[in-house]
Protein backbone atom coordinates (compact mmCIF):
# COMPACT_ATOMS: atom_id res chain seq x y z
CA UNK A 1 0.00 0.00 0.00
CA UNK A 2 1.34 3.62 -0.55
CA UNK A 3 3.06 4.84 3.00
CA UNK A 4 1.14 7.90 4.16
CA UNK A 5 2.75 11.56 2.98
CA UNK A 6 5.19 13.13 4.56
CA UNK A 7 5.57 16.57 5.54
CA UNK A 8 7.97 19.04 4.96
CA UNK A 9 9.76 20.51 8.26
CA UNK A 10 8.77 24.26 6.51
CA UNK A 11 6.09 25.29 4.62
CA UNK A 12 7.38 26.89 1.48
CA UNK A 13 4.83 29.42 -0.30
CA UNK A 14 3.40 28.77 -3.84
CA UNK A 15 5.20 30.16 -7.00
CA UNK A 16 2.41 32.05 -9.48
CA UNK A 17 3.91 29.93 -12.26
CA UNK A 18 0.89 28.00 -14.07
CA UNK A 19 3.36 24.89 -14.35
CA UNK A 20 4.03 25.07 -10.59
CA UNK A 21 0.93 25.21 -9.25
CA UNK A 22 0.16 22.15 -11.49
CA UNK A 23 3.02 20.88 -9.75
CA UNK A 24 2.00 21.40 -6.30
CA UNK A 25 -1.87 20.41 -7.29
CA UNK A 26 -0.22 16.84 -7.60
CA UNK A 27 2.74 16.99 -4.94
CA UNK A 28 0.62 18.05 -2.37
CA UNK A 29 -2.88 15.89 -3.33
CA UNK A 30 -3.40 13.89 -0.48
CA UNK A 31 -5.28 11.28 -3.01
CA UNK A 32 -2.07 8.15 -3.62
CA UNK A 33 -3.20 7.43 -7.02
CA UNK A 34 -2.83 11.73 -8.18
CA UNK A 35 0.34 11.18 -6.45
CA UNK A 36 1.26 7.73 -8.01
CA UNK A 37 0.31 8.82 -11.55
CA UNK A 38 1.05 12.48 -11.66
CA UNK A 39 -2.15 13.68 -12.78
CA UNK A 40 -5.28 14.27 -11.58
CA UNK A 41 -8.22 12.20 -10.81
CA UNK A 42 -10.10 13.44 -14.03
CA UNK A 43 -7.59 12.30 -16.61
CA UNK A 44 -7.18 8.73 -14.91
CA UNK A 45 -6.98 6.14 -18.14
CA UNK A 46 -7.63 2.32 -17.68
CA UNK A 47 -3.91 1.85 -18.40
CA UNK A 48 -2.97 4.06 -15.02
CA UNK A 49 -5.39 2.20 -12.77
CA UNK A 50 -4.03 -1.18 -13.83
CA UNK A 51 -0.02 0.02 -13.48
CA UNK A 52 -0.90 1.61 -10.03
CA UNK A 53 -2.71 -1.36 -8.73
CA UNK A 54 0.27 -3.79 -10.02
CA UNK A 55 2.67 -1.42 -8.72
CA UNK A 56 0.90 -1.05 -5.26
CA UNK A 57 0.59 -4.94 -4.74
CA UNK A 58 -3.49 -4.19 -4.73
CA UNK A 59 -5.73 -7.37 -4.70
CA UNK A 60 -9.09 -6.33 -4.32
CA UNK A 61 -11.16 -4.09 -6.80
CA UNK A 62 -14.17 -3.02 -5.78
CA UNK A 63 -17.42 -1.69 -7.50
CA UNK A 64 -19.64 0.50 -5.68
CA UNK A 65 -22.39 2.20 -6.30
CA UNK A 66 -25.57 4.06 -5.15
CA UNK A 67 -29.03 2.60 -5.01
CA UNK A 68 -32.69 4.16 -4.79
CA UNK A 69 -32.25 4.05 -1.18
CA UNK A 70 -29.27 6.34 -1.58
CA UNK A 71 -27.00 4.16 0.57
CA UNK A 72 -23.55 2.96 -0.77
CA UNK A 73 -23.55 -0.20 -2.17
CA UNK A 74 -20.47 -2.52 -3.14
CA UNK A 75 -19.57 -5.65 -5.54
CA UNK A 76 -16.24 -7.04 -4.62
CA UNK A 77 -13.60 -8.48 -7.32
CA UNK A 78 -10.28 -10.69 -6.82
CA UNK A 79 -8.11 -9.36 -9.57
CA UNK A 80 -7.13 -12.50 -11.09
CA UNK A 81 -4.69 -11.22 -14.76
CA UNK A 82 -4.69 -8.26 -16.58
CA UNK A 83 -6.72 -9.02 -18.79
CA UNK A 84 -9.51 -9.90 -15.84
CA UNK A 85 -8.90 -6.67 -14.25
CA UNK A 86 -9.19 -4.53 -17.89
CA UNK A 87 -12.44 -6.13 -18.75
CA UNK A 88 -13.98 -5.32 -15.15
CA UNK A 89 -13.17 -2.05 -15.96
CA UNK A 90 -14.09 -1.74 -19.44
CA UNK A 91 -17.14 -3.38 -19.11
CA UNK A 92 -18.06 -3.30 -15.45
CA UNK A 93 -20.96 -6.09 -14.25
CA UNK A 94 -24.56 -7.28 -14.72
CA UNK A 95 -26.73 -6.59 -11.29
CA UNK A 96 -30.38 -7.43 -10.49
CA UNK A 97 -31.88 -3.52 -10.91
CA UNK A 98 -35.07 -4.47 -8.83
CA UNK A 99 -33.65 -5.18 -5.95
CA UNK A 100 -32.07 -1.54 -6.24
CA UNK A 101 -34.88 0.33 -7.54
CA UNK A 102 -38.46 0.39 -7.10
CA UNK A 103 -38.65 1.72 -10.27
CA UNK A 104 -37.50 -1.36 -12.35
CA UNK A 105 -39.55 -4.42 -12.73
CA UNK A 106 -38.18 -7.85 -11.50
CA UNK A 107 -39.43 -8.62 -14.93
CA UNK A 108 -36.53 -6.87 -17.09
CA UNK A 109 -34.17 -6.20 -14.18
CA UNK A 110 -30.80 -6.82 -15.30
CA UNK A 111 -28.82 -3.93 -15.67
CA UNK A 112 -25.04 -2.65 -16.61
CA UNK A 113 -22.72 -1.03 -13.79
CA UNK A 114 -20.03 0.60 -15.52
CA UNK A 115 -16.96 2.00 -13.60
CA UNK A 116 -16.12 5.85 -13.94
CA UNK A 117 -12.62 6.04 -13.58
CA UNK A 118 -12.41 9.44 -12.05
CA UNK A 119 -13.96 8.50 -9.09
CA UNK A 120 -10.91 5.42 -8.09
CA UNK A 121 -9.66 5.75 -4.79
CA UNK A 122 -8.21 3.58 -2.30
CA UNK A 123 -9.94 1.36 0.50
CA UNK A 124 -9.02 2.94 3.81
CA UNK A 125 -10.88 0.10 5.55
CA UNK A 126 -9.98 -3.22 3.79
CA UNK A 127 -8.12 -6.56 5.42
CA UNK A 128 -7.01 -6.81 1.87
CA UNK A 129 -5.35 -4.11 -0.06
CA UNK A 130 -8.25 -2.54 -2.15
CA UNK A 131 -9.57 -0.34 -4.86
CA UNK A 132 -12.80 1.46 -5.03
CA UNK A 133 -14.36 2.70 -8.25
CA UNK A 134 -17.75 4.26 -8.34
CA UNK A 135 -20.40 3.35 -11.13
CA UNK A 136 -23.09 4.89 -13.32
CA UNK A 137 -26.38 2.57 -14.05
CA UNK A 138 -26.76 1.81 -17.78
CA UNK A 139 -30.15 -0.34 -19.25
CA UNK A 140 -30.13 -3.04 -21.77
CA UNK A 141 -29.94 -0.66 -24.94
CA UNK A 142 -26.77 0.71 -23.24
CA UNK A 143 -28.16 3.96 -22.31
CA UNK A 144 -27.57 5.72 -18.96
CA UNK A 145 -30.50 4.03 -16.84
CA UNK A 146 -33.16 7.11 -16.81
CA UNK A 147 -34.15 6.60 -13.10
CA UNK A 148 -30.50 5.82 -11.50
CA UNK A 149 -30.00 9.20 -9.18
CA UNK A 150 -26.88 9.82 -10.77
CA UNK A 151 -28.42 10.46 -14.12
CA UNK A 152 -31.37 12.04 -13.01
CA UNK A 153 -28.88 14.53 -10.84
CA UNK A 154 -26.60 14.54 -14.44
CA UNK A 155 -30.08 15.65 -16.58
CA UNK A 156 -30.75 18.36 -14.72
CA UNK A 157 -27.21 19.93 -14.46
CA UNK A 158 -27.52 19.44 -18.11
CA UNK A 159 -30.48 21.14 -18.89
CA UNK A 160 -29.47 23.95 -16.58
CA UNK A 161 -26.36 24.44 -18.49
CA UNK A 162 -28.11 24.21 -22.09
CA UNK A 163 -30.73 27.07 -20.76
CA UNK A 164 -28.60 29.35 -19.05
CA UNK A 165 -25.31 28.63 -19.40
CA UNK A 166 -24.47 28.15 -16.02
CA UNK A 167 -23.78 25.26 -14.00
CA UNK A 168 -24.16 24.51 -10.36
CA UNK A 169 -21.50 23.53 -7.78
CA UNK A 170 -22.79 22.39 -3.95
CA UNK A 171 -20.84 21.89 -1.10
CA UNK A 172 -22.20 19.74 1.69
CA UNK A 173 -22.43 19.91 5.36
CA UNK A 174 -22.93 16.99 7.30
CA UNK A 175 -23.49 16.62 10.78
CA UNK A 176 -24.00 13.67 13.43
CA UNK A 177 -24.42 12.18 16.75
CA UNK A 178 -21.85 10.12 18.32
CA UNK A 179 -22.50 7.60 21.26
CA UNK A 180 -20.54 6.28 24.13
CA UNK A 181 -20.78 5.84 27.47
CA UNK A 182 -20.44 9.24 29.51
CA UNK A 183 -16.93 10.23 30.62
CA UNK A 184 -16.56 11.70 34.33
CA UNK A 185 -13.22 13.56 33.45
CA UNK A 186 -14.30 16.96 31.45
CA UNK A 187 -18.28 15.79 30.98
CA UNK A 188 -19.70 17.33 28.21
CA UNK A 189 -21.23 20.55 28.66
CA UNK A 190 -25.17 20.48 27.03
CA UNK A 191 -25.62 22.14 24.01
CA UNK A 192 -22.30 23.94 24.47
CA UNK A 193 -20.40 21.62 21.86
CA UNK A 194 -20.00 24.24 18.56
CA UNK A 195 -16.29 24.17 18.10
CA UNK A 196 -14.90 22.51 21.31
CA UNK A 197 -11.61 21.19 21.71
CA UNK A 198 -10.74 17.88 23.62
CA UNK A 199 -11.18 17.34 26.55
CA UNK A 200 -14.43 19.10 26.86
CA UNK A 201 -15.47 17.83 23.30
CA UNK A 202 -15.31 14.35 23.00
CA UNK A 203 -14.24 11.88 20.20
CA UNK A 204 -12.09 14.21 17.67
CA UNK A 205 -10.31 11.92 16.79
CA UNK A 206 -13.42 9.96 14.97
CA UNK A 207 -13.87 13.19 12.34
CA UNK A 208 -10.28 14.04 11.99
CA UNK A 209 -9.91 10.36 10.96
CA UNK A 210 -12.77 10.53 9.02
CA UNK A 211 -11.52 13.79 7.04
CA UNK A 212 -8.40 12.59 6.08
CA UNK A 213 -10.05 9.18 5.06
CA UNK A 214 -11.87 11.47 2.69
CA UNK A 215 -9.15 13.56 1.64
CA UNK A 216 -7.04 10.32 0.46
CA UNK A 217 -10.08 8.97 -1.21
CA UNK A 218 -10.10 12.69 -3.74
CA UNK A 219 -13.79 14.17 -1.73
CA UNK A 220 -12.89 17.89 -1.71
CA UNK A 221 -12.98 18.37 1.92
CA UNK A 222 -13.44 21.99 3.48
CA UNK A 223 -12.88 21.46 7.62
CA UNK A 224 -14.30 18.74 10.62
CA UNK A 225 -15.17 20.55 13.53
CA UNK A 226 -17.24 19.36 17.12
CA UNK A 227 -21.16 21.24 16.78
CA UNK A 228 -23.55 22.54 19.28
CA UNK A 229 -25.31 19.34 20.45
CA UNK A 230 -24.00 17.28 23.74
CA UNK A 231 -26.49 15.70 26.25
CA UNK A 232 -25.87 12.49 28.88
CA UNK A 233 -29.31 10.18 29.42
CA UNK A 234 -29.19 7.24 30.82
CA UNK A 235 -25.61 7.08 31.20
CA UNK A 236 -24.57 7.50 27.53
CA UNK A 237 -23.49 10.64 26.18
CA UNK A 238 -24.29 11.70 22.77
CA UNK A 239 -22.00 14.40 20.92
CA UNK A 240 -22.46 15.93 17.37
CA UNK A 241 -19.84 16.55 15.06
CA UNK A 242 -19.68 18.37 11.36
CA UNK A 243 -18.28 17.27 8.18
CA UNK A 244 -18.13 20.40 5.79
CA UNK A 245 -17.02 20.05 1.77
CA UNK A 246 -15.72 22.40 -0.59
CA UNK A 247 -17.75 23.48 -3.64
CA UNK A 248 -18.14 21.16 -6.40
CA UNK A 249 -19.74 20.00 -9.40
CA UNK A 250 -23.36 18.78 -7.99
CA UNK A 251 -23.23 15.76 -9.65
CA UNK A 252 -19.66 14.98 -7.20
CA UNK A 253 -21.09 16.50 -4.46
CA UNK A 254 -23.56 14.08 -4.20
CA UNK A 255 -21.18 11.44 -4.08
CA UNK A 256 -18.90 12.71 -1.42
CA UNK A 257 -21.87 12.89 0.53
CA UNK A 258 -22.40 9.41 0.30
CA UNK A 259 -19.17 8.68 0.82
CA UNK A 260 -18.72 10.17 3.99
CA UNK A 261 -21.68 8.41 5.45
CA UNK A 262 -19.76 5.74 4.64
CA UNK A 263 -17.00 6.53 6.26
CA UNK A 264 -18.02 8.05 9.37
CA UNK A 265 -19.58 4.83 10.01
CA UNK A 266 -16.87 2.63 9.36
CA UNK A 267 -14.55 5.11 11.68
CA UNK A 268 -16.76 5.21 14.44
CA UNK A 269 -17.34 1.25 14.14
CA UNK A 270 -14.26 0.59 14.64
CA UNK A 271 -13.70 2.81 17.71
CA UNK A 272 -16.55 0.44 19.21
CA UNK A 273 -18.91 3.65 19.01
CA UNK A 274 -22.08 4.54 17.06
CA UNK A 275 -23.00 6.87 14.83
CA UNK A 276 -26.75 8.45 13.83
CA UNK A 277 -27.33 10.90 11.08
CA UNK A 278 -31.15 11.01 11.70
CA UNK A 279 -32.27 14.41 12.50
CA UNK A 280 -33.68 14.18 15.89
CA UNK A 281 -32.42 11.95 18.31
CA UNK A 282 -33.80 13.91 21.00
CA UNK A 283 -36.69 16.58 21.88
CA UNK A 284 -35.17 19.53 23.58
CA UNK A 285 -31.85 19.03 21.85
CA UNK A 286 -30.00 19.89 18.51
CA UNK A 287 -31.11 18.14 15.51
CA UNK A 288 -28.26 17.28 12.70
CA UNK A 289 -28.89 18.69 9.60
CA UNK A 290 -27.54 18.30 5.79
CA UNK A 291 -27.20 22.06 4.65
CA UNK A 292 -26.47 22.34 0.99
CA UNK A 293 -24.85 25.46 -0.26
CA UNK A 294 -24.53 26.21 -3.69
CA UNK A 295 -22.75 28.87 -6.00
CA UNK A 296 -23.30 29.36 -9.77
CA UNK A 297 -20.86 29.19 -12.42
CA UNK A 298 -20.53 30.58 -15.59
CA UNK A 299 -17.15 30.59 -17.74
CA UNK A 300 -14.87 30.12 -14.22
CA UNK A 301 -16.84 32.57 -12.54
CA UNK A 302 -18.62 32.59 -9.49
CA UNK A 303 -22.42 34.49 -10.78
CA UNK A 304 -23.53 35.33 -6.84
CA UNK A 305 -21.54 38.10 -5.85
CA UNK A 306 -20.48 41.19 -8.16
CA UNK A 307 -18.05 42.42 -5.29
CA UNK A 308 -20.88 45.09 -4.10
CA UNK A 309 -23.79 42.49 -3.04
CA UNK A 310 -25.57 39.50 -4.37
CA UNK A 311 -26.37 39.61 -8.39
CA UNK A 312 -29.68 39.42 -10.29
CA UNK A 313 -28.94 35.78 -10.81
CA UNK A 314 -28.45 35.16 -7.27
CA UNK A 315 -31.83 36.40 -6.16
CA UNK A 316 -33.25 34.76 -8.78
CA UNK A 317 -31.67 31.67 -7.70
CA UNK A 318 -32.63 32.20 -4.50
CA UNK A 319 -36.77 32.92 -5.99
CA UNK A 320 -36.34 29.45 -7.82
CA UNK A 321 -35.49 27.53 -4.27
CA UNK A 322 -38.26 29.29 -2.42
CA UNK A 323 -40.84 28.39 -5.01
CA UNK A 324 -39.77 24.91 -4.64
CA UNK A 325 -38.56 24.79 -1.13
CA UNK A 326 -42.00 23.11 -0.35
CA UNK A 327 -41.72 20.14 -3.05
CA UNK A 328 -38.09 20.09 -2.03
CA UNK A 329 -38.76 18.26 1.22
CA UNK A 330 -39.74 14.97 -0.47
CA UNK A 331 -36.49 14.61 -1.46
CA UNK A 332 -34.56 16.18 1.58
CA UNK A 333 -36.69 15.41 4.42
CA UNK A 334 -37.94 11.53 4.20
CA UNK A 335 -38.50 9.75 7.44
CA UNK A 336 -41.11 11.32 9.95
CA UNK A 337 -38.39 12.60 12.48
CA UNK A 338 -37.28 14.68 10.17
CA UNK A 339 -40.58 17.05 11.01
CA UNK A 340 -39.54 17.08 14.58
CA UNK A 341 -36.24 18.72 13.80
CA UNK A 342 -38.44 21.34 11.32
CA UNK A 343 -40.35 23.29 14.20
CA UNK A 344 -40.52 27.05 15.29
CA UNK A 345 -37.79 28.83 17.35
CA UNK A 346 -34.88 26.52 16.80
CA UNK A 347 -32.43 26.60 14.31
CA UNK A 348 -33.91 24.72 11.74
CA UNK A 349 -36.46 26.24 9.26
CA UNK A 350 -39.90 25.91 9.28
CA UNK A 351 -41.29 29.60 6.77
CA UNK A 352 -40.43 29.58 3.51
CA UNK A 353 -37.94 32.79 3.08
CA UNK A 354 -34.12 33.81 2.66
CA UNK A 355 -32.42 36.45 4.44
CA UNK A 356 -28.47 37.32 5.27
CA UNK A 357 -26.38 35.48 7.55
CA UNK A 358 -29.51 34.37 9.24
CA UNK A 359 -29.71 30.94 10.79
CA UNK A 360 -33.25 31.06 11.30
CA UNK A 361 -34.59 31.65 7.50
CA UNK A 362 -34.98 28.87 4.69
CA UNK A 363 -32.43 29.70 2.26
CA UNK A 364 -29.21 31.84 4.14
CA UNK A 365 -26.82 34.59 2.22
CA UNK A 366 -23.68 33.34 4.83
CA UNK A 367 -20.56 35.65 5.22
CA UNK A 368 -18.22 35.99 2.12
CA UNK A 369 -15.52 38.14 1.55
CA UNK A 370 -17.10 39.90 -1.34
CA UNK A 371 -14.79 43.94 -1.62
CA UNK A 372 -12.46 42.92 0.75
CA UNK A 373 -8.39 43.22 0.79
CA UNK A 374 -5.61 41.79 3.09
CA UNK A 375 -6.40 44.23 5.94
CA UNK A 376 -7.24 41.06 8.24
CA UNK A 377 -4.25 39.54 7.08
CA UNK A 378 -2.13 41.87 7.44
CA UNK A 379 -3.70 43.43 10.91
CA UNK A 380 -3.13 39.67 12.49
CA UNK A 381 0.46 39.30 10.67
CA UNK A 382 2.21 42.99 11.31
CA UNK A 383 5.05 43.44 9.05
CA UNK A 384 4.20 40.80 6.88
CA UNK A 385 4.14 41.03 3.26
CA UNK A 386 0.86 42.55 1.53
CA UNK A 387 -1.46 39.94 -0.31
CA UNK A 388 -3.85 42.50 -2.17
CA UNK A 389 -7.04 41.79 -3.12
CA UNK A 390 -8.63 38.54 -2.18
CA UNK A 391 -10.50 35.71 -4.32
CA UNK A 392 -14.03 36.91 -5.19
CA UNK A 393 -15.36 33.39 -5.67
CA UNK A 394 -16.83 32.46 -1.92
CA UNK A 395 -20.17 33.55 -1.94
CA UNK A 396 -22.60 30.76 -1.75
CA UNK A 397 -26.16 30.38 -1.03
CA UNK A 398 -27.25 27.88 1.78
CA UNK A 399 -30.54 25.80 1.72
CA UNK A 400 -31.08 24.76 5.52
CA UNK A 401 -34.13 22.52 5.33
CA UNK A 402 -32.25 19.32 4.09
CA UNK A 403 -31.28 16.40 6.69
CA UNK A 404 -29.67 13.09 6.73
CA UNK A 405 -32.50 11.40 5.37
CA UNK A 406 -31.90 13.10 2.35
CA UNK A 407 -31.95 11.41 -1.22
CA UNK A 408 -28.61 13.57 -1.84
CA UNK A 409 -28.83 13.07 -5.89
CA UNK A 410 -32.38 13.33 -6.23
CA UNK A 411 -32.20 16.57 -3.82
CA UNK A 412 -29.47 18.23 -5.56
CA UNK A 413 -31.06 17.23 -8.73
CA UNK A 414 -34.42 18.93 -7.47
CA UNK A 415 -32.45 21.86 -6.33
CA UNK A 416 -30.68 22.42 -9.89
CA UNK A 417 -34.50 22.09 -11.24
CA UNK A 418 -35.33 25.26 -9.08
CA UNK A 419 -31.61 26.58 -9.95
CA UNK A 420 -32.84 27.09 -13.65
CA UNK A 421 -36.49 27.88 -13.37
CA UNK A 422 -35.21 30.49 -11.23
CA UNK A 423 -32.92 31.83 -13.55
CA UNK A 424 -34.79 31.76 -16.35
CA UNK A 425 -38.03 33.62 -14.72
CA UNK A 426 -36.99 37.48 -14.35
CA UNK A 427 -40.00 37.73 -11.74
CA UNK A 428 -37.77 35.47 -9.72
CA UNK A 429 -35.40 38.37 -8.40
CA UNK A 430 -38.76 40.04 -7.03
CA UNK A 431 -40.19 36.88 -5.73
CA UNK A 432 -37.59 36.41 -3.63
CA UNK A 433 -37.49 40.06 -2.54
CA UNK A 434 -41.18 39.83 -1.43
CA UNK A 435 -39.67 37.05 0.98
CA UNK A 436 -36.49 38.16 2.30
CA UNK A 437 -36.82 38.34 6.39
CA UNK A 438 -34.09 39.59 8.64
CA UNK A 439 -35.41 38.72 12.07
CA UNK A 440 -36.50 35.13 13.54
CA UNK A 441 -38.13 34.24 10.78
CA UNK A 442 -40.66 31.74 12.86
CA UNK A 443 -41.74 35.09 14.02
CA UNK A 444 -43.00 36.66 11.15
CA UNK A 445 -46.83 36.32 9.91
CA UNK A 446 -47.93 35.44 6.35
CA UNK A 447 -45.12 33.46 5.02
CA UNK A 448 -45.48 30.16 3.82
CA UNK A 449 -44.45 27.56 5.71
CA UNK A 450 -42.80 23.71 5.01
CA UNK A 451 -44.78 20.92 4.75
CA UNK A 452 -45.19 19.47 8.40
CA UNK A 453 -45.14 15.80 7.69
CA UNK A 454 -44.11 13.42 4.47
CA UNK A 455 -47.45 13.01 3.64
CA UNK A 456 -47.62 16.50 3.13
CA UNK A 457 -44.36 16.59 1.27
CA UNK A 458 -45.63 14.27 -1.18
CA UNK A 459 -48.68 16.00 -1.94
CA UNK A 460 -46.31 19.23 -2.67
CA UNK A 461 -44.11 17.30 -5.17
CA UNK A 462 -47.31 16.25 -6.74
CA UNK A 463 -48.63 19.48 -7.20
CA UNK A 464 -45.21 20.91 -8.81
CA UNK A 465 -44.46 17.48 -10.38
CA UNK A 466 -44.34 18.79 -13.89
CA UNK A 467 -41.57 21.55 -13.23
CA UNK A 468 -39.56 18.50 -11.82
CA UNK A 469 -40.77 16.18 -15.00
CA UNK A 470 -39.77 19.10 -17.84
CA UNK A 471 -36.91 18.09 -19.90
CA UNK A 472 -36.88 14.86 -19.61
CA UNK A 473 -34.91 14.91 -16.00
CA UNK A 474 -37.02 13.02 -13.49
CA UNK A 475 -38.99 10.46 -15.05
CA UNK A 476 -42.84 10.41 -14.19
CA UNK A 477 -42.34 6.74 -12.73
CA UNK A 478 -39.97 8.00 -10.14
CA UNK A 479 -42.18 10.96 -8.88
CA UNK A 480 -45.08 8.26 -8.57
CA UNK A 481 -43.54 5.66 -6.48
CA UNK A 482 -41.17 8.68 -4.73
CA UNK A 483 -44.34 10.52 -3.92
CA UNK A 484 -46.41 6.52 -3.25
CA UNK A 485 -42.91 5.97 -0.49
CA UNK A 486 -43.89 9.00 1.22
CA UNK A 487 -46.97 8.42 1.69
CA UNK A 488 -46.39 4.95 3.08
CA UNK A 489 -44.86 6.10 6.10
CA UNK A 490 -48.35 7.20 7.42
CA UNK A 491 -47.27 9.90 9.17
CA UNK A 492 -50.26 12.96 7.94
CA UNK A 493 -51.64 12.99 11.71
CA UNK A 494 -47.75 12.63 13.16
CA UNK A 495 -47.61 15.46 15.32
CA UNK A 496 -51.33 15.18 16.98
CA UNK A 497 -50.46 11.25 17.99
CA UNK A 498 -47.77 12.65 19.61
CA UNK A 499 -49.35 15.37 21.62
CA UNK A 500 -52.31 12.45 22.42
CA UNK A 501 -49.41 10.34 23.09
CA UNK A 502 -50.53 7.28 20.76
CA UNK A 503 -47.00 7.35 19.36
CA UNK A 504 -43.79 7.83 21.19
CA UNK A 505 -40.97 10.11 19.84
CA UNK A 506 -38.61 7.45 21.17
CA UNK A 507 -39.92 4.79 19.35
CA UNK A 508 -39.90 6.86 16.21
CA UNK A 509 -35.88 7.65 17.01
CA UNK A 510 -35.30 4.58 17.10
CA UNK A 511 -37.22 3.02 13.73
CA UNK A 512 -34.92 6.53 12.16
CA UNK A 513 -32.10 5.82 13.76
CA UNK A 514 -29.50 4.76 11.25
CA UNK A 515 -31.24 6.98 8.43
CA UNK A 516 -29.45 7.77 4.72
Amino acid sequence: MPSEPTFASSAVLPTSSPAALSTDSISLNPNPLVRALGKPAEEFTRADIARFIADEGITMLNLRYVGGDGRLKELNFAIQSAAHLDRVLTMGERVDGSSLFDVVEATSSDLYMVPQLRTAHLNPFAALPALDIMCGFYDVEGSPLASAPQQVLRRAQEALEAETGCRLEALGELEYYLFSPADALFPVEEQRGYHEAAPFSKWSQIRTEALWHLARMGCAVKYAHAEVGNFVTEGRQAVQQEIEFLPTDVTRAADQMVLAKWVVREVACSHGIEVSFSPKIAVGQAGSGMHFHTRLMKGGVNRLSDGAGLTDAARRLIGGYLSHAASLTAFDNTVPVSFLRLVPHQEAPTAICWGDRNRSVLVRVPLGWQGLDDRMFRDANPGAEPVGALPDDSQTVELRSPDGSAAVHLLLAGMTVAARIGLSDPDMAGYADERYVSGDASRVDGLDQLPASCAQAAARLLAQREDYEALGVFPPALIDSWAAGLLALGDADLREEIADTRVQVEDLVTRYFHVG
